[in-house]
């Protein structure tokens, strides 16, 4: 990625110096992943926010926004992980070339799952500490060793693991030099990650993510359908709808524009 356009993206130099350590490489994450879907696919409207009119493409009505947003495709009663990743995340082609690097490499159905929802958080909530956001936003569905694992790729990216292939991001040093650290939390959530039970299905989320930026490939999500179907708890009442810890979340993404 061209590192003017990073800058224009996290709004200049200055911006960029002022940000913590994390938020750097989740700014450059972000917009990697708007660079890739803007040049694999031409990208829709998939979020609105930052942007709160008082009702969508009328700022100078009466009204604040509540409800359905017009610019955004309109949910279903029931919506359903696919409809989301149709509706909300699309293209999301970051997240559909890690699930197939996964899928490729022979990978566990559930190291699959979790490499194509990895990133969910920060491409329908928030950009900060993603993994966490993620985590809590499919928890409910997942088996435990996915949500865990999506929470703990967030530090484990930063740290090399040269016998398991993920060498320490090129991109990091480029755009935040060779002495860049993360903050001291993200050391511990590291270290304590490196020796769980779990610890290999956390990185091979970081390495199919690193390798899924490649703008000459397009991965359709038909063929992640069998892998959601039998690994993904979709609730009866639709995504949002069951009551479940993390329904208000689901709520947020499909109403994204509300005033209150």
């Amino acid at each position: 990625m061209d590192r003017r356009k990073f800058l224009a993206s996290v709004g200049g130099a200055g911006a960029l110096a002022a940000m913590s350590a994390t938020e750097k490489v989740d700014a450059l994450e972000q917009a990697m992943n708007q660079e890739l879907d803007t040049r694999v696919v031409k990208p829709g409207i998939c979020t609105t926010y930052g942007k709160e009119p008082r009702t969508p493409g009328n700022p100078d009505a009466k009204y604040f926004h509540m409800g359905h947003d017009p610019r955004l495709p309109l949910m279903s009663g029931k919506p359903t992980l696919v409809e989301f990743f149709e509706k909300r995340l699309a293209p999301a082609n970051h997240l559909l070339q890690s699930g197939a690097l996964a899928l490729r490499s022979g990978l566990p159905e559930t190291t699959v799952l979790a490499c194509l929802l990895h990133d969910i958080g920060g491409g329908a909530l928030l950009r900060t500490d993603h993994g966490y956001w993620g985590a809590q936003l499919v928890e409910p569905y997942v088996d435990e060793e996915v949500s865990w694992s999506i929470r703990h790729h967030q530090a484990l990216r930063y740290f090399a693991d040269e016998d398991m292939g993920y060498p320490y991001p090129e991109a990091y040093i480029r755009y935040f030099g060779e002495d860049f650290s993360p903050e001291p939390y993200i050391h511990e959530a590291a270290a304590y990650a490196k020796t769980h039970k779990w610890y290999k299905t956390a990185r091979q989320i970081c390495i199919n993510d690193v390798y899924a930026f490649d703008p000459n490939v397009e991965v359709s999500l038909d063929m992640f359908y069998g892998i959601i179907e039998r690994n993904f708890k979709q609730p009866e009442q639709g995504l949002g709808y069951d009551g479940s810890p993390s329904a208000h979340m689901w709520r947020s993404i499909i109403f994204p524009s509300n005033f209150l």
